[in-house]
């Protein structure tokens, strides 16, 4: 079965050109699906069946897993009994009439609009001294909330991927694909500051072509970006406790809000499926009726 995974996790990587971590999440839920096919008796991958797969799905649901989790497990599985069956290791595709719980979308708290432009303020203020971080914790906030960008998206700039004459970033997102994504005046001066001023103060050997660096001078990781957010927003009184993906749902939801189609938000964010980005507009009509009821005499 070691083999076999290994196999799988050189076909995710090299075939199917998914990203490292979406290979662990994809590996590591095949070690638990094989772990229990083992305790079953199986010992080759190729004799896994339906009724195996939904006796580890009815283990994980047991152990108090999440829906969406498990809806994700359940995803997992076919793809590997698919490739399985593909690469000659199965007979059949085990996982072809494999079901899984339906996942509750929610969405996560969003700021206000004063909220953000709060954030942004706080943040501007405690970098009011010139410091490097200050400036590059300024140019993060602003980009992170202009464009909606993912978290992974915004640690993997480089400096050639800012066009400064068309305040325009090029991401790179999931599955690889690439998207071009505006920015306004306020997110393009704080990184014209950071470009400038900070970024050649922090850079040190090692830091490459990296748009945002760390503390020691080089590419800035996803932890220090939340562990940035969610300071930054403790300074906010009364604001959610929200992380990036918080301000990528943020600025979705100003979007809507201030007239944009889905369809471009859906460009702008980067959604495979229009439904995902359909979300936001249960947030945009909650915000509509509190309104209605608030402010209408016969609400």
């Amino acid at each position: 079965m070691a083999t076999t995974l290994a196999a799988y996790e050189r076909h995710l990587t090299a075939e199917r050109d998914l990203t490292p971590h979406t290979v662990r999440a994809y590996s590591g839920d095949v070690v638990t699906l094989l772990d229990h096919a083992s305790r079953l008796g199986l010992t080759e991958p190729g004799e896994l069946d339906l009724r195996t797969l939904r006796s580890w799905l009815a283990k994980q649901q047991t152990l108090g897993l999440s829906r969406s989790t498990l809806a994700r497990r359940a995803t997992a599985a076919r793809v590997f009994t698919a490739w399985l069956h593909r690469s000659g290791r199965a007979p059949r595709d085990a996982g072809a009439s494999l079901g899984s719980p339906k996942a509750r979308r929610t969405l996560p708290p969003v700021l206000r609009a004063d909220e953000a432009a709060d954030l942004i303020r706080a943040a501007a203020g405690l970098a009011d001294d010139g410091s490097p971080v200050g400036l590059r914790d300024v140019a993060m906030l602003e980009l992170l909330y202009a464009t909606g960008i993912r978290v992974g998206e915004l640690v993997g700039l480089d400096v050639d991927d800012l066009d400064r004459s068309r305040n325009v970033v090029r991401v790179l997102g999931k599955g690889r694909k690439e998207r071009s994504v505006p920015f306004g005046h306020p997110a393009a001066r704080a990184l014209d500051r950071w470009l400038e001023v900070g970024r050649p103060a922090l850079r040190a050997d090692g830091a490459g072509p990296a748009l945002f660096l760390g503390a020691r001078g080089r590419r800035i990781d996803q932890r220090a970006v939340r562990t940035l957010v969610h300071r930054r927003i403790a300074d906010v009184p009364g604001a959610p406790d929200i992380g990036p993906h918080g301000l990528r749902h943020t600025a979705a939801t100003h979007l809507l809000e201030g007239g944009a189609d889905l369809r471009s938000v859906q460009e702008l964010l980067g959604h495979a499926s229009l439904a995902t980005t359909q979300l936001y507009t249960h947030v945009t009509t909650d915000r509509l009726r509190a309104a209605y009821r608030q402010a209408h005499p016969r609400a």
